[in-house]
């Protein structure tokens, strides 16, 4: 019992560290290319900041593919664990900065949880069962 919770503990670790790790890192490229303005974040073209929600929906959703992937049992119970929490810290994100970015940006992150969560679980689902 307690290395099942253990090795759950961690496939929600792995995915919110892979989905984070993508999403920082690909915001920091573009900074440094000068693609995307990190400060303040509301000073991006509305289009930049789309595709930005876009990629970090889709690296959620990997996170998310590789926590149910690797979670001992249940994996659409340890992704909506993940979108649930993703729920709440971008709801936190959003008050503490909501005056960095425009508003659409932060319902938008807060709104995208739950779902690429979902996603993510769902397609390793089919893919697990096609296998």
């Amino acid at each position: 019992m307690a290395k099942s919770i253990l090795k759950s503990i961690g496939a929600i670790l792995l995915g919110f560290i892979v989905g984070a790790a993508l999403s920082i890192g690909t915001d920091v490229v573009l900074t440094k290319t000068g693609i995307m303005i990190g400060d303040p974040f509301r000073d991006n073209p509305g289009w930049l900041i789309l595709i930005i929600i876009i990629y970090r929906f889709i690296f959620n959703a990997t996170g998310c593919f590789i926590t149910a992937r690797t979670a001992p049992n249940k994996p659409m119970v340890h992704v909506l664990i993940i979108g649930i929490v993703g729920t709440i810290l971008g709801i936190v994100g959003s008050v503490t900065m909501w005056d960095k970015a425009v508003a659409w940006y932060n319902v938008s992150i807060i709104l995208i949880s739950l779902p690429s969560a979902w996603l993510g679980g769902k397609l390793f689902i089919l893919k697990h069962k096609q296998a």
